[in-house]
């Protein structure tokens, strides 16, 4: 089985950071998000993966390079133009060569083992009547905002529906999806949709209309599109959950850790309190200052006589003189400075490269 992750999108909903980021590089608990995927793919037993790139094509090949890093083999596969889920798995063809394939969103974020969705998937393939494709679920509050699928009492899709007004269920598709490679042939059968998209739940359509079995299993932990700023606060404070304990840096004997707490080699924690769950990159500097939960501090970030909680700041940026900064997502080589004495509260989010003086 080959994995095909999905890295184009622009990131529209992530402005400014994303004017000169890619979406899917952005980090939580201090690694790229790109990163989580590609780790649950190589975790599930798979290392053959085409990644797709747009117009950032070229800080995610830097990012991933040849994919050696996990273990991995990587292929680039470039997209011209965002013309949807399915023309990427159309010009990803060569690339898949006849294999049964898992396709992976680049900034989707599952608690889920992705290996055992992929071994339902392959254990099926052996049953009499074999899926062409299956799809994971999750319910939703707001089935309105999502592709919904509807499902057969033995539990199979029977029909797909993007972004309801009066959805069939409230079962939205998670994005990630197994395919036999049948589907090149749906996805070759299929029309653009009113946006001028080929829509993969189009093709996964053309399957069931088809009289072919697309099976199916609900997700049972979370999952977050990391495409807004409240969810990849959301996805940061998760992730920060898991992590245990670590102190590689230099605290120094007037600061205090307390919960679990990443200090990464290199970084260093002068007369401060760090509560976690938080997690402090390699060579950062923490001076006078309080680093509350749910925060990760980029590589090279400074952060001096400042209060930060519930954010994510990103590499080589400062933090100086705030009285307290909050649920904000701070892009790199950002300076967020106080140049008069009256405190006050700040959420910000801020494009890389910025200088923000506060008065």
């Amino acid at each position: 089985m080959k994995g095909l992750i999905l890295a184009g999108g622009a990131g529209t909903r992530l402005r400014p950071i994303t004017h000169t980021s890619a979406k899917q590089l952005v980090p939580v608990a201090n690694k790229p998000i790109l990163f989580y995927g590609l780790e649950a793919m190589v975790h599930a037993g798979i290392v053959e993966i085409g990644v797709i790139v747009g117009d950032t094509r070229a800080e995610v090949m830097a990012a991933l390079g040849d994919g050696s890093t996990w273990g991995a083999k990587i292929t680039f596969i470039p997209q011209d133009a965002p013309l949807g889920l399915a023309h990427c798995v159309l010009i990803a063809e060569e690339f898949l060569g006849g294999d049964d394939f898992v396709m992976y969103l680049g900034d989707n974020l599952l608690e889920q083992d992705l290996g055992a969705f992929v071994r339902s998937f392959e254990t099926a393939r052996h049953e009499f009547n074999p899926p062409m494709a299956q799809i994971l679920l999750k319910k939703v509050p707001d089935p309105h905002r999502f592709g919904i699928a509807e499902l057969d009492a033995d539990g199979n899709v029977v029909n797909l529906v993007e972004k309801p007004e009066n959805p069939p269920s409230d079962l939205a598709l998670v994005g990630v999806y197994l395919f036999d490679p049948m589907i090149i042939t749906a996805v070759k059968s299929i029309q653009p949709s009113p946006r001028g998209e080929l829509e993969i739940t189009d093709a996964i359509q053309w399957l069931v209309d088809q009289g072919m079995r697309v099976s199916q299993e609900e997700l049972s932990g979370w999952w977050i599109d990391t495409g807004k700023l409240t969810p990849l606060l959301e996805a940061n404070r998760l992730l920060l959950e898991k992590i245990e304990t670590r102190l590689d840096g230099v605290i120094d004997e007037f600061s205090t850790i307390d919960g679990r707490v990443i200090v990464e080699a290199g970084a260093t924690v002068v007369r401060s309190t760090i509560r976690g769950p938080v997690a402090i990159g390699a060579g950062a500097i923490i001076v006078d200052s309080f680093i509350g939960p749910f925060s990760a501090i980029g590589a090279l970030c400074e952060v001096r006589n400042s209060e930060v909680e519930h954010s994510v700041i990103m590499e080589a940026s400062k933090i100086i003189e705030i009285a307290r900064l909050e649920d904000s997502l701070i892009g790199k080589d950002v300076v967020v400075n106080r140049t008069q004495a009256k405190p006050r509260a700040l959420r910000l989010m801020v494009g890389d490269h910025c200088q923000i003086d506060v008065e």
